[in-house]
């Protein structure tokens, strides 16, 4: 179990703080809005109100014992850049910040962040790549080049082995689960057979994907 920090409780906020609970996770949440903090309660039952540029109140928190701080805020940028930077003053071990623009996630990383996300934009990519695909039904960044995609079964493949189509060395990808009726059967043996009804975790570039689904 992990000790977590989440500051400012807009919709991002309140999402990561209920889903840190619902993993078991101690959640700790601040924003100094007072109806932001209100419409949380339900969902989490640490809340404080303060503000959190205010190194004082920071301070009393006892930042530094925090596993992880996440700056959810949705103000300025300003206001998540000067919250991050005494995150890492007060010994916060590990900064989650959230941005808006690649110039703001370079300075956030050069001021304190560990971790950059821009929410908006990547779920707008991850939907644009389902959607955008007949055969792609779901996808997750590991880095820029390289992903995570649930793909359907393509037809060359069916009714043959892994060994059979010799998947990594000529196809580049690696399969890492298959999926039959919402349940994930992980790492599949090489003599596994592929069927119609089922889709494929694959890990590789999107030019190796693009490749397979067509």
């Amino acid at each position: 179990m992990k000790s977590i920090l989440i500051i400012g409780l807009g919709r991002f906020g309140r999402h990561m703080g209920q889903k840190f609970i619902e993993n078991g996770h101690e959640v700790l949440a601040i924003d100094n809005n007072e109806e932001r903090a209100d419409n949380a309660v339900g969902l989490i039952q640490q809340i404080q109100i303060g503000d959190a540029t205010d190194e004082r109140f920071m301070q009393s928190l006892g930042v530094h014992n925090f596993d992880l701080a996440v700056v959810a805020v949705a103000e300025n940028f300003q206001t998540v850049l000067e919250i991050t930077v005494l995150l890492k003053d007060l010994g916060c071990p590990y900064i989650v910040a959230r941005a808006t623009k690649d110039v703001h996630r370079k300075l956030l990383l050069r001021n304190g962040a560990d971790y950059v996300v821009y929410a908006e934009r990547e779920v707008a990519e991850r939907l644009a790549i389902k959607f955008g695909a007949d055969n792609i039904f779901d996808y997750v960044e590991l880095t820029p080049e390289i992903g995570i995609y649930e793909i359907a079964v393509p037809k060359d493949w069916r009714g043959k082995s892994m060994v059979e189509l010799s998947i990594r060395t000529k196809y580049h990808v690696s399969i890492l689960a298959t999926k039959k009726e919402e349940k994930i059967y992980p790492l599949p043996l090489p003599s596994h057979i592929f069927e119609n009804d089922e889709s494929l975790m694959v890990m590789g570039t999107a030019e190796h994907i693009k490749a397979i689904t067509q």
